[in-house]
């Protein structure tokens, strides 16, 4: 199968990261190589990218894509919270540039046999990395009652996650829950019918994959002290999906920004903070309705930048 992905909001991204020629840059999700494409086109002739990626056909592919711009790329399977460790192993100090686009792939939700979508029928699985054991199959017929509806209620925001757990554990009684059709048939059930352009499995799904692949810890992770990577004035730049993603992002961002962290009232700074970067986006930006309209997945995006002092 064709690895496809549209990148998403691609203008905007460079518009903000500026990339330029003698300096190098991370691309935390590398996909399809969309991104990193125009990375390397724009710091031409001899900047670099390390490209990250967990999934084994991501990297494939944008090798592939990529491959006319040489050993500018450079390329591990890795997820971004492994990137300290890989720019010891290639040499690299710190970086100009480093860009994250958390959003699910469209090769992801197209391609049948990973389990992603209810769209079409297969067994659970949405793992980005197919190396780990912990798979949706495992989560939906293994984990306790009480923890099923934690997942769903924190990770999907599902306003009836105790009902869908329920379910879920007394369909798993008699039977296990196999199948993405399985899954999605039994919210169907319990949540109602599709509201709008939302099935009622929307949020389940959501939730489960955020679960097997611990995205929200591996993002508050590397939100930590990500600035450390980066050169003065260097600049990270990130595409969410979904407002829990945003929520973290736009947490970093603003104590990045603050010059002290000490509780309000504080009459002297006892913190031992100080300023790692600048916003360069007060608030998110969003793609075009033209975008939108030529990919409808995109409407959801929302863009976070900032620079380091």
């Amino acid at each position: 199968m064709v690895y496809a992905h549209a990148s998403v909001m691609v203008q905007e991204v460079m518009e903000l990261l500026k990339p330029e020629s003698h300096k190098k840059y991370i691309d935390g999700t590398l996909g399809g190589g969309g991104h990193t494409e125009q990375i390397l086109a724009l710091s031409s002739p001899d900047g670099m990218v390390l490209g990250l990626d967990w999934d084994d056909e991501a990297i494939a592919a944008a090798q592939e894509r990529l491959r006319r711009f040489g050993d500018r790329l450079v390329t591990r399977r890795a997820a971004f919270t492994e990137v300290k460790e890989i720019l010891k192993e290639i040499g690299w100090d710190k970086v100009d540039g480093i860009f994250l686009d958390l959003g699910l792939s469209s090769h992801h939700i197209e391609s049948g046999e990973r389990g992603f979508s209810f769209q079409v029928e297969t067994r659970l699985d949405m793992r980005m990395d197919r190396r780990q054991s912990l798979d949706a199959y495992q989560v939906v017929n293994t984990f306790p009652v009480s923890e099923l509806e934690r997942i769903l209620r924190e990770y999907g925001e599902e306003p009836r996650a105790r009902r869908v757990a329920l379910s879920i554990d007394a369909q798993r009684r008699r039977k296990r829950v196999e199948t993405t059709r399985d899954l999605a048939d039994l919210v169907a059930r319990v949540a109602g019918r599709k509201r709008g352009r939302m099935h009622p499995a929307t949020r389940t799904f959501q939730a489960l994959r955020i679960a097997v692949n611990r995205e929200l810890e591996n993002l508050t992770g590397f939100l930590e002290d990500a600035y450390e990577l980066l050169h003065s004035k260097g600049r990270v730049v990130i595409i969410s999906f979904h407002s829990l993603e945003d929520r973290l992002v736009k947490k970093a961002f603003r104590k990045w920004n603050q010059s002290c962290i000490c509780p309000p009232k504080t009459i002297l700074c006892r913190c031992g903070w100080s300023q790692k970067a600048r916003l360069l986006t007060s608030r998110p930006l969003f793609p075009s309705q033209g975008e939108i309209w030529l990919n409808p997945r995109a409407r959801s995006a929302k863009l976070r930048a900032a620079e380091r002092v």
